[in-house]
């Protein structure tokens, strides 16, 4: 891999970096690869990150904070639910992120790395480019094929903007800005391989999958909640229909069956209107009202003490290749938590079931993955024995502590192999 921007530092690892981000996530980031990989790991390490994030809350106007000591550019924003507010929305933070240009002119910026941006990612790879310093890209989620897959399949609110933006968004990112970026980060080995797929050139990639705090984990209270079922099985994630989670209603009712005392509890907000209408629906047709439980959206520590209470974690994912790419953040915390988790053969999911033996996985069908719920609710010394498994091998590979390191070690690999010092 080679770099051909100069530096303000050398390629000492023990000088701290100097970098630009521009992402996706609103502010203040509340998304665990931001907040905690970046806010709270890397921070330690004394580097100096400036950011560029829109606005979380309600704002009409930009203005700067201060986030973990580093300077955020916070873009204004416009939360109302119309076409044209959705529009206003793009268009202000398409605005802040121009300032790109002024800061990548004024500061010895390393590199320049966006996150999840496309129309924006243009505009920091030329900043990037005539300024002589590294372009990284960080992508998540296949968002442009996501786009085109609703577009297709029907579950796109405005089908044909959604298609238009997903090729759109696809042909920025496959023929521009992934060949001259310098370092990709991606969610995991299966998204890496996607993307070699598409003609991008592995040497330039890094899989950086979802991880675990600690820190967090260790605080979560074990204390009762209120009316909680001692039998139980929980989800914890978002409700978006295109999860086809409705799925797990079904598993409900065959647990049920054998276990009649089991409830499924679902702990996590709706996307878009009519998700969590989906699955009462459901629950209403198989006869499961009373033994399924929608919590809403809870802060982060009230949603992982349902998972301290649960006896067996679920983590389905319906099997298409956009989900396939993903990195799932439940899987990881549930074994963190030393919850046996069941979960359907997604590549990622599989490998790490395999490799820590801390779970079930089986086949995306009802009922099996209901099967397995119901052994491992009959056999609490199996699905202990399970959770300590699973546990032993999130500490030893998925810590966030060990994923910035990682992290930090492509980078410091991008600067000293820019070498030089930059001149102002």
């Amino acid at each position: 891999m080679s770099y051909s921007c100069e530096a303000e530092n050398s390629g000492n690892i023990s000088t701290p970096l100097h970098f630009l981000v521009l992402s996706s996530d609103a502010y203040p980031p509340f998304r665990v690869d931001t907040s905690v990989l970046f806010g709270e790991h890397i921070a330690k390490q004394g580097h100096k990150v400036d950011w560029i994030l829109q606005s979380e809350a309600p704002c009409s106007n930009s203005y700067e904070d201060i986030w973990q000591s580093w300077t955020v550019y916070v873009g204004a924003t416009d939360h109302g639910n119309s076409r044209l507010s959705r529009i206003k929305k793009h268009f202000l933070g398409l605005k802040n992120d121009l300032k790109v240009f002024k800061l990548a002119k004024t500061n010895a910026y390393n590199f320049i790395q966006v996150k999840d941006k496309y129309l924006s990612a243009l505009i920091a790879l030329v900043a990037a480019k005539h300024n002589r310093c590294g372009f990284v890209y960080w992508l998540s989620y296949p968002f442009p094929e996501a786009s085109i897959y609703e577009a297709k399949s029907g579950s796109a609110r405005y089908r044909m903007l959604y298609l238009i933006r997903g090729y759109l968004f696809k042909f920025i990112f496959y023929q521009i800005i992934a060949p001259h970026a310098d370092l990709i980060f991606v969610q995991s080995e299966q998204m890496k391989r996607d993307l070699e797929a598409e003609g991008i050139n592995k040497t330039k990639m890094q899989a950086v999958p979802m991880g675990y705090s600690p820190e967090i984990i260790e605080n979560i209270t074990t204390d009762p909640i209120a009316d909680i079922s001692p039998v139980s099985f929980v989800y914890i994630g978002t409700l978006l229909q295109t999860r086809h989670l409705d799925f797990l209603v079904r598993v409900l009712a065959i647990v049920v069956k054998e276990i009649p005392a089991a409830v499924l509890y679902m702990v996590g907000p709706e996307e878009l209107p009519g998700d969590k209408q989906i699955l009462q629906n459901e629950a209403n047709r198989l006869g499961m009202s009373d033994r399924l439980v929608l919590t809403g959206r809870l802060e982060r520590s009230k949603a992982l003490s349902y998972v301290a209470h649960a006896g067996v974690c679920v983590s389905p994912f319906f099997p298409t290749p956009i989900l396939n790419s993903t990195s799932p953040t439940k899987l990881i915390e549930y074994m963190a938590m030393k919850k046996p988790v069941v979960a359907n053969d997604h590549p990622e999911q599989l490998q790490v079931i395999t490799d820590s033996q801390g779970g079930i996985c089986v086949e995306y069908s009802e009922i099996p993955f209901a099967q397995a719920i119901i052994a491992l609710l009959k056999e609490p010394n199996k699905a202990k024995s399970m959770g300590e498994k699973g546990y032993q091998y999130v500490s030893k590979n998925r810590s966030y502590s060990q994923i910035a390191n990682q992290v930090q070690m492509q980078y410091f690999k991008m600067r000293e192999e820019m070498g030089g010092s930059r001149k102002r």
